[in-house]
């Protein structure tokens, strides 16, 4: 199980307290000291869709300029503006199996588990 994301975060900060609570061990991977994976931002993209990567709602977002913004209109674009904006991805990217889930919700995740 891996984990993506920022560790800065709030919900990212719940999410691996949330694990760690229930002994569950997990890799974290931090995309501000090791980058952007492409295959697993893919692989995440063809399973969930990639608008559900963008978080829009967040102040990285909103603070892009607007042409950027515009350009993301599929997955090869938005695949461009997360890589070179990490922080304008959604929180935490969650590996399991295979599997990716976006966000935190304890609710999703107690079941998820």
């Amino acid at each position: 199980m891996k984990i993506y994301a920022i560790p800065h975060c709030n919900t990212v900060k719940k999410a691996r307290d949330w694990l760690e609570a229930r002994g569950l061990t997990y890799e974290f991977h931090d995309y501000k000291k090791q980058g952007v994976p492409e295959a697993a931002l893919k692989a995440a993209m063809q399973q969930l869709g990639w608008e559900a990567l963008v978080n829009r709602a967040g102040p990285t977002w909103r603070k892009l300029p607007e042409e950027v913004k515009a350009s993301v209109t599929d997955a090869d674009s938005a695949l461009q503006a997360l890589a070179a904006h990490s922080s304008a991805i959604k929180r935490p990217l969650l590996e399991r199996d295979g599997q990716y889930t976006v966000g935190f919700s304890a609710d999703a995740w107690n079941k998820l588990f």
